[in-house]
């Protein structure tokens, strides 16, 4: 699908008002090109697979916003150059100057290409497809994903630690549920590892194809896999369709704000005795999550870490 790329130039220093004036325009989303170094607390929010160096700030930054092929876009940027005029009267947003292009969802996956290389997560490969497996890993569980417009390489210890215990739990008859699917990583890699089946849900459209092609790249059988849209929490045709008491493992590597609603959710998709292993927890949300496991009527059996993340395991009693 190709896009309208519009590239405001501005100053870091009001990033937020300008950002705030764009979306009074009628823009949905903004995305943020600038120097200024990551603080340690931003760092530890950055739920993320690949997070590369950037060079020293020179107090410059570029708001990039995107409108499909067919939208009115004049109408769009004379709202947005209104807003920008009115912000001038009383800060200085810099050049203010907007310069447009055109790109396609397929650019974001190609720009990731020089960040991502094949590695280890213990004894699993995790391999692009531009990249060639050694003589030496070839006996591996060799997992091949390529990063593109939908979350999950492996990389981000959030993922890490989900794999770790679907190495602990999975067998032969598991019936794998994966909440926020994403690229499909984590249900590849439990059937990879032997489960039967999985269902994978996610709120983005792109899932499906990047689950697709992830499938097709690990020769996974046709039907080893569903993925659906929707969100499962709230929306209870998405839960009749997955069904219920029928997963051996669910496994959820979202957020804990996302854990803490879903959880109460997932008990009843669970088989009584079935595995519950969640993730994309950082350290100081740890508690609240342990907690709404057990409030959900869970038994908690494992807590593990890894540097700054945290990965929550439990049982359906």
């Amino acid at each position: 699908m190709k896009w309208h790329k519009f590239t405001l130039k501005t100053r870091t220093e009001v990033e937020d008002i300008v950002i705030s004036s764009l979306a009074d325009a009628g823009v949905e989303g903004v995305e943020i090109e600038d120097k200024v170094p990551l603080s340690e607390a931003d760092k530890k929010q950055m739920f993320v697979d690949i997070l590369p160096d950037g060079p020293a700030d020179d107090g410059i930054a570029y708001l990039n916003f995107y409108l499909e092929e067919d939208a009115d876009k004049e109408a769009v940027l004379a709202r947005v150059r209104e807003e920008l005029e009115d912000l001038r009267s009383f800060a200085d947003i810099g050049e203010g100057t907007i310069t447009e292009s055109q790109t396609e969802d397929k650019d974001w996956i190609n720009n990731w290409k020089q960040y991502f290389h094949q590695f280890y997560v213990d004894d699993i490969l995790i391999i692009p497809s531009w990249e060639e497996v050694k003589d030496e890993d070839k006996d591996k569980l060799i997992i091949h994903i390529d990063p593109g417009t939908a979350f999950g390489t492996g990389m981000h210890e959030t993922t890490q630690l989900c794999m770790r215990q679907l190495k602990k739990y999975v067998t032969p008859d598991t019936e794998l549920l994966d909440v926020g699917t994403g690229s499909g990583i984590l249900s590849i890699a439990a059937l990879k590892l032997g489960a039967r089946h999985a269902v994978g849900t996610d709120l983005d459209p792109c899932a499906i194809t990047a689950t697709k092609e992830n499938l097709e790249a690990n020769e996974i059988p046709e039907g080893a896999m569903e993925v659906m849209i929707g969100n499962i929490i709230d929306d209870k045709s998405v839960q009749d369709a997955v069904g219920y008491g029928k997963y051996d493992i669910v496994a959820a590597n979202i957020l804990a704000d996302v854990l803490v609603p879903l959880t109460p959710v997932i008990t009843s998709q669970l088989k009584s005795g079935g595995i519950y292993i969640t993730s994309g927890i950082i350290d100081e949300k740890e508690e609240t999550v342990v907690e709404a496991v057990k409030a959900a009527g869970l038994e908690v059996v494992e807590v593990t870490h890894q540097n700054d993340w945290v990965s929550v395991t439990a049982r359906k009693k």
